[in-house]
Formats: structure tokens, sequence, C-alpha cells
């Protein structure tokens, strides 16, 4: 499974919160509810080998507290959808869904025990990353853990002024490697159907 997909709940969970003056301000701060969201990327994956990025679109839709639905439209579909804190990964092939059982999905549920935490706005250095704040919109996740280091040197996420807009995301896979995505189409606190959570 791919780098987003390994990520794509550190994203949702740590990203969708307005960026105190500090981090320890988080903790004091009254935080900002997050029920859903829902909102279209566009994602540009740089490596040194290719003279332009590899660009792909699609959308997620987050519910509070585990459901989540990662999903590629271009240029390949696929679909990662979470609940109850299973996951699993569907692939479009010849019109048809098929599930994609030999796809690890262990890095999301790792980093999904730090989701309570995230979407409360306690962002501490107790748990699975170190964090820091850049400026008044950006903060920087560098993993402690060795197994999540090895795919990821840091994550850097940009909101807007408006609490709960997420703009982009940066992750720095190392090696020259790295992800861009930028969001729009933002919608927070939808009213988000069960079934998007279950099989496409």
């Amino acid at each position: 499974m791919g780098i987003i997909y390994r990520i794509a709940v550190l994203l949702l969970g740590c990203c969708l919160l307005p960026i105190p003056g500090g981090v320890r301000a988080a903790a004091d701060e009254t935080p900002f509810y997050l029920q859903s969201v829902q909102a279209d990327f566009v994602q540009r994956k740089h490596l040194q080998i290719l003279l332009q990025p590899l660009v792909s679109t699609g959308s997620f839709a987050f519910q509070a507290p585990q459901s989540l639905r990662w999903e590629y439209r271009e240029p390949i579909r696929s679909v990662l959808v979470m609940h109850a804190g299973f996951a699993r990964k569907y692939v479009e092939r010849d019109g048809r869904w098929e599930e994609d059982r030999g796809a690890p999905v262990g890095a999301l549920q790792f980093v999904l025990a730090e989701m309570s935490d995230w979407l409360a706005g306690r962002f501490t250095d107790e748990g699975l990353f170190h964090v820091t704040v850049v400026d008044p919109q950006t903060m920087r996740f560098v993993p402690k853990d060795q197994t999540v280091a090895a795919f990821i040197r840091f994550v850097e996420i940009r909101v807007g002024e408006q609490p709960g807009l997420l703009d982009s995301v940066l992750i720095d896979e190392g090696d020259g490697a790295f992800t861009e995505m930028t969001f729009t189409n933002r919608v927070l606190n939808p009213d988000l159907p069960f079934e998007l959570f279950s099989a496409p």
C-alpha cells in the first residue's frame, strides 16, 4: 500500500484543526470540534528519476471518530475505507471493484491510535511524532518510531485561516522523493451517509 494510504489517518486527524501559537497552547485552548469533513484533492508525487511529477486526483470523507473514505479517481480508481477499526482497500478492474486483500493496513491502524488526541487538539511530543510549529499556519510532524520513519522523514501540513480547513500537505519521503497535496471544495461537518464507509 502506498505512502498516502499509510498516513491518511495522520492527515485527517492532525491537520483539520486550527494551529495555535505553540504546541502547548493547543492543550490549553478550547479545540475546534470536527464531526465530519470532505474535500477533493490533487496529489503530485515527485521522484528524482522523473522529469514531471505523477499526478493523481481524488477525494476523501471523514466521520468522527474513526470512519474514513480515501478515494483516488485518476489515473487509477481505488478506494480505502476504514470503519470501526478495520481498513479495506478496493481497486477497480475492468469496471468492477475488487478487494485488494494483499494490501497491508497495519500502518493505518498504528496511526489511528493517535487520532482521538489530535481531534481533541492535543498536540504533544508524547505520541508517535515530534510536533513543531513552523509558522502560525504550518506544523511539522517528525516520526519517532523507526517503522514510520522508514517511509516518512516528516510531514508538513498547512491549514487555512478558518478552523478545520486543510490547505495543503507536504510529505518528505527522503532520497529526493516527496509528495504534495492541495485540497479544494472543502466542506466542514456535512451529513455523510453510512454507506460511504462501506465497500464501493
